[in-house]
């Protein structure tokens, strides 16, 4: 039996416009961004669909708006009827994935998600942290970039997207050395982002005990169907496990090659992709080619999903 993982991505997925067909043709997506206002008291689907880009940017606003874009489309997707074995999220992604698996309610998780944000952007004052990618080398020599350059400052490694594509994280004058040593050593590219704080590393230290605070009341269940986690990239079936896991993400590096490797070990032959963009789309393509990776951005997009889906099962 083909097993099927819904994938949620994570931050700088956001784009203006995201999630206005979802609530405007499905009713249960309409009263997810009904409860997402409440929960946050703002006009969650006004800074979906008209921006500004700057406002919707914003790690505290970013989140939610991402969140509530996921959730709209899994809300689209039960409606079609179609099961789930396995979760998945990119690091903001989890969240959403833990709303889909059953453990977190949504307007708990909407409201932990934009306290994450804000934690995270207060962690490091502006400027003095960044973050880059690094295409075209192996994770072994990025880190010893990372190692070389680190008598400049903290910089270590993000996430490990896929083969041959890293991203780092650090204080400025560190990520900036890392960027020149990449480059002699042969990368293809190696390139700062247009993040705000430099996430996924040790300086997002103050933002976990944050977190882990705020976690302590809201109140988690065991999932539904096994989690495949950013940090260890294991399943976690247990409700005591996922806070301390959601905890040490915001210092760790997101391991999403691992993740969709077990989850291919698992026997899941088909990803979907469930939000804005498509960018897990891409790299599940590059780390498991054997398997099928569809995405559900829009509704056009999970129609498509849907009756491919239908047609493998």
């Amino acid at each position: 039996m083909n097993a099927i993982a819904l994938v949620f991505p994570g931050q700088g997925s956001q784009r203006v416009g995201m999630g206005r067909d979802f609530w405007a043709q499905v009713p249960e997506a309409r009263l997810l961004f009904e409860k997402g206002n409440e929960s946050l008291g703002i006009d969650l689907a006004r800074l979906c669909f008209e921006g500004p880009d700057e406002l919707l940017t914003l790690t505290a606003n970013a989140q939610p708006a991402i969140m509530a874009v996921s959730m709209a489309a899994f809300a689209a997707l039960q409606r079609e009827g179609v099961r789930h074995d396995y979760v998945a999220g990119h690091s903001l992604g989890e969240y959403s994935a833990l709303v889909a698996a059953g453990s977190l309610a949504f307007e708990d998780a909407i409201r932990i998600v934009r306290k994450r944000g804000e934690f995270m952007q207060e962690a490091v004052v502006p400027g003095a942290g960044t973050m880059a990618a690094v295409l075209g080398l192996d994770k072994e020599s990025v880190c010893a970039v990372c190692e070389e350059a680190a008598r400049y400052g903290v910089v270590e490694v993000a996430n490990l997207n896929g083969p041959g594509q890293v991203v780092i994280a650090g204080e400025t004058k560190a990520i900036d050395r890392a960027i020149e040593l990449a480059k002699q050593r042969g990368a293809k590219r190696a390139v700062r982002l247009h993040v705000s704080a430099p996430f996924h590393c040790s300086l997002m230290g103050p933002a976990g005990e944050r977190l882990a605070s705020a976690l302590r009341v809201i109140p988690i269940a065991d999932p539904l169907v096994p989690l495949v986690n950013n940090v260890d990239a294991e399943l976690l079936m247990k409700r005591e496990e996922i806070a301390g896991s959601l905890v040490r993400q915001v210092t760790s590096p997101v391991r999403w090659e691992d993740v969709v490797r077990k989850l291919v070990k698992e026997g899941v032959t088909l990803f979907l992709e469930l939000g804005p963009g498509k960018v897990l789309t891409g790299l599940i393509k590059r780390i498991a080619p054997e398997a099928t990776a569809l995405y559900a951005e829009d509704l056009g997009s999970l129609r498509v999903a849907v009756n491919q889906v239908k047609a493998l099962l």
